[in-house]
């Protein structure tokens, strides 16, 4: 039975693809230029594989269990231990949210800058920041009409952005593969397994277990290599990932700048809403629209000083995190049946998590073909299936 707050299949690929057409994935895939154009491509498709399919298993569990992301956490850690991933989540949430900003006013920055000589990036991050409050403060029936159409205009001004850039620059270069094919996958993985805690936020109001999983996948995947793939051509064609860059160069002008802020406006609403969400799972009596405003502000201020050179390391901090959180995740709920949802805290689960985190800095300066990500969560599946049997 259909509700005010269920979400159709139709809903949830349209709010994933629309939370992968951003110009963070752009500007990530840019990075991934070194590798080459078929190194490439295989790094986006097999990262993304991997990194879609961990992360629409996380959001089968808020299905079936009707929780959010961070209250399904609860099934590893405990109650209170739940608190200890809803501050991470937190604080990588207002971490994306100023990133976001910085990306997508830096980008409107350079389009206004050309097209009208107004050349202020504080204001223009200040403007962001004020869309993005205005939309979590529209409420939730606002949120799924303003990001169908939203999404649906995306798509258009995505598919003419695509055609401009292979028409500004027509054939495929020749290409010296000097990158190593293990960071493209793991540039790759990281992506999807950012979404993590905030997949279940959507897929636990899903109206069918079938659309929770197949509609994430197929829209966030389809989303998310498109965007790497723009990215990455554009970077090869262009030196530099700076999807700003492209963009002028393509001549798109104010198509640039509708794809830059709807793209920004549509993936950082996720952003604060789950934020909102993982301080609702410790202080429940606060409201969650005034929640998100708060750190809608709170990403504005952040992004006026975040050093964006620092982008990557980001990126790397959120595998170190989240790779042995969501192997933890799964193999209690998948594998091992174990539910510590009655529990105050479950200290097999921490260690676990601990352990995934030093082992992942471990191995991050060795060069392996699927990068560390990937070998942690299952390092940290082998390490918490062995503490289990021993703790029972």
């Amino acid at each position: 039975m259909q509700n005010k707050q269920s979400l159709t299949s139709a809903n949830l690929f349209f709010l994933w693809f629309g939370a992968a057409v951003s110009v963070a994935e752009i500007l990530t895939g840019g990075y991934l230029a070194d590798l080459g154009v078929s190194k490439g491509i295989w790094a986006i498709i097999l990262g993304h594989l991997a990194g879609t399919a961990l992360l629409v298993s996380a959001g089968i569990i808020g299905f079936n269990e009707r929780l959010p992301s961070i209250m399904s956490t609860r099934i590893s850690f405990g109650k209170q231990g739940s608190y200890l991933i809803s501050v991470i989540n937190i604080l990588q949430l207002i971490g994306w949210t100023a990133i976001m900003i910085i990306v997508g006013g830096r980008a409107i920055n350079v389009v206004t800058s050309s097209l009208w000589n107004f050349d202020n990036i504080a204001v223009q991050s200040v403007v962001m920041g004020l869309l993005i409050g205005t939309w979590v403060i529209s409420g939730f029936q606002g949120f799924k009409k303003l990001n169908m159409a939203a999404v649906f205009l995306l798509l258009i001004l995505t598919i003419v952005l695509t055609v401009v850039i292979f028409r500004q620059f027509p054939g495929l270069p020749e290409v010296k593969s000097t990158g190593f094919f293990g960071t493209g996958f793991e540039l790759s993985i990281i992506m999807p397994l950012s979404w993590f805690p905030l997949i279940a936020d959507y897929t636990s109001m899903s109206e069918s277990k079938k659309g929770a999983w197949i509609a994430p996948f197929a829209g966030y995947f389809t989303g998310s290599c498109w965007m790497y793939g723009i990215g990455m051509f554009g970077g090869i064609y262009s030196g530099s990932p700076d999807p700003t860059g492209m963009m002028l160069a393509a001549n798109l002008g104010i198509i640039a700048l509708m794809i830059i802020g709807l793209s920004t406006i549509t993936t950082t609403f996720l952003d604060v809403h789950s934020a909102a969400i993982s301080l609702l799972n410790i202080f429940p009596k606060i409201k969650r629209g005034l929640a998100g405003a708060v750190f809608a502000l709170l990403g504005t201020l952040l992004a006026i000083f975040f050093p964006m050179e620092q982008y990557t390391s980001f990126l790397y901090i959120l595998g170190s995190v989240f790779s042995p959180l969501i192997s933890i995740l799964l193999t209690d709920y998948f594998i091992l049946r174990t539910d510590s949802r009655n529990k105050k805290a479950d200290p097999v689960a921490l260690i676990s998590l601990a352990a995934g985190i030093i082992f992942y800095y471990l191995i991050k300066p060795v060069q392996i073909m699927t990068g560390p990500t990937l070998m942690t969560i299952i390092f940290t599946f082998v390490i918490h299936f062995v503490l289990r049997k021993v703790f029972k």
